[in-house]
């Protein structure tokens, strides 16, 4: 199956040192799957790649052919996907605003019926698990709802080096047995989803919004 990991955060400078400890966390949680469960294909998806213009405009809203590459590029892996991983640190007790600008780009049904994974970090104690909480109603309006079983990591400058490595001092076994438990939960929903999608196409079921936002009005 194809899982995207999504780092959540363009920031580049300091303070706080060192700086992207979101790119430590992701490489950890690709390693991890990659270790435990490498029968998957995992990507991950950058947000600094992903440059965007200052106004707004999610890829939908191009006429065809218009959008920006990257966009198109990235909607047709998403649509690709059977899970995702979403890591994001914590900004002001919420998620990343990088993170929810770059998903705001793509239409809902992308990632409709197909779960997630909620991962955070933090320099200091709690792991970005404020953030958690605001990301499960993100993430569920999106249509990839989140499994139970979360990733925080405290103090990530500690546990991981500049690749994603876990440091001298740390156990990569317990912390890969920690990532585990969700990563088993997002690969056991994201096969059952899959096949599921391929017997019954949800779409005809609860059909898409297309135009008219009167199309999800109650009567």
């Amino acid at each position: 199956m194809k899982f995207l990991v999504f780092l959540g955060s363009v920031r580049n400078s300091t303070p706080p040192k060192p700086a992207r400890l979101g790119f430590r966390v992701s490489k950890a949680c690709i390693e991890c799957l990659n270790n435990r469960f490498g029968e998957h294909e995992i990507e991950l998806i950058d947000a600094l790649d992903y440059p965007l213009e200052t106004v707004f405009k999610p890829q939908f809203a191009y006429a065809k052919g218009k959008a920006p590459s990257a966009l198109d590029a990235l909607t047709e892996k998403i649509a690709a996907a059977d899970g995702f991983i979403m890591v994001s640190p914590e900004y002001n007790h919420s998620m990343s605003p990088a993170l929810a600008n770059l998903l705001n780009h793509f239409g809902s049904s992308l990632f409709s019926y197909k779960p997630s994974a909620i991962v955070t970090y933090s320099a200091g104690q709690w792991g970005g698990m404020r953030a958690a909480v605001g990301m499960r109603t993100f993430l569920s309006e999106l249509g990839c709802l989140s499994v139970s079983a979360m990733i925080h990591v405290p103090k990530a400058q500690e546990v991981l080096d500049e690749e994603g490595a876990v440091q001298e001092g740390e156990s990569q076994s317990s912390w890969f047995d920690y990532f585990g438990r969700t990563f088993h939960q997002l690969i056991w929903w994201a096969e059952a989803t899959k096949h599921h999608r391929r017997e019954v196409d949800p779409f005809t079921m609860a059909k898409q919004f297309q135009r008219n936002p009167s199309e999800r009005n109650a009567p």
